[in-house]
């Protein structure tokens, strides 16, 4: 406060001094005056710019092919406004969407239910498609904005959405895929593959009184725990078809809780393919749906996968 009031009783001090002792000399110099000649007059760089750049048009103007057409000085401009920051390609694509929607947010849009449905890129696959570290945050806006312009009438969609779009959109639209149907075969064989862990099983299934040869061998020498066994033929004993079909199968890989879960597996989708109206059932019993559970890494430092060693004070 101390040096505010100095500062007013300074301003005052000057004022009441150019007022009293001034007057005559501070209106010659402070307000305008008629002369013609006293005027103040900045010159900065950007006016002899322009004066270059004015000189430089009428030269063109005059003869374009002269030399006094050539450029006196150019400067490299890049054709990004986004340059500068982190996220050029980022960035450009999310203004262009936000000019969009701010364009055309008002066009009639479809039901959410109605609208094409399209596979967006996920953050990690935009972030490896134009290399740019993209935040979470922002990524979400702009696919918001996305979803919005897409969800626009068909009938009204402009061409310049559809581009500001495109960059978004997964080459492979998975939701136009269609399951190959798998038939049986000339002698009423269908087929069917399962995987469990590292185990693989190939499974084929023919009307007939309930024999299963699993490798060539049966399913008690092929399995010598009980569990195995039922969980091998566990489609079949749910939808009760253990008499009604053969089985003939040829497992590999991992042990035998791998190969029995992943012959359950394979003998399921085989008796999808005899009965498709069974396929609910056995989807529901679990019989057709991958188990991805698999045996986790020993780390180093570690006894096992999780398992550390005893800690020793000394």
């Amino acid at each position: 406060m101390s040096s505010l009031k100095h500062g007013f009783r300074c301003l005052r001090d000057f004022r009441a001094r150019t007022t009293a002792t001034q007057q005559p000399r501070s209106s010659a110099y402070i307000t305008p005056t008629i002369n013609p000649k006293t005027r103040r007059q900045f010159t900065t760089t950007t006016c002899r710019r322009d004066r270059q750049l004015g000189e430089l048009r009428q030269a063109i103007e005059r003869d374009p092919e002269s030399s006094e057409a050539l450029i006196p000085y150019v400067r490299p401009l890049p054709l990004s406004p986004s340059y500068f920051s982190r996220h050029i390609e980022f960035n450009d694509s999310f203004v262009v969407v936000q000019d969009l929607a701010r364009k055309y947010g008002r066009l009639p849009t479809l039901p959410p239910g109605k609208a094409e449905r399209v596979a967006w890129k996920t953050k990690e696959q935009y972030r490896l498609l134009v290399g740019e570290a993209v935040k979470t945050r922002d990524y979400a806006s702009c696919i918001a904005l996305v979803k919005r312009l897409h969800q626009i009438h068909p009938d009204l969609m402009p061409a310049e959405v559809l581009e500001g779009i495109r960059p978004f959109k997964r080459d492979i639209n998975i939701y136009l895929n269609t399951a190959k149907p798998i038939p049986v075969d000339k002698f009423g064989r269908s087929h069917g593959v399962g995987r469990r862990k590292s185990s693989t099983a190939r499974a084929w299934l023919v009307e007939g009184t309930g024999e299963v040869l699993i490798n060539g061998k049966t399913l008690k020498d092929a399995f010598g725990r009980v569990y195995d066994r039922e969980s091998a033929l566990w489609g079949l004993k749910t939808m009760d078809r253990m008499d009604k079909y053969n089985v003939w199968a040829l497992v590999e890989g991992g042990g035998t809780t791998g190969q029995a879960e992943a012959l359950a597996m394979a003998v399921a989708k085989a008796l999808a393919v005899h009965e498709p109206g069974l396929k609910t059932p056995l989807r529901k019993a679990g019989c057709l749906t991958r188990d991805p559970r698999k045996v986790e890494r020993k780390k180093p430092g570690h006894l096992k996968a999780r398992k550390m060693p005893a800690w020793v004070k000394r």
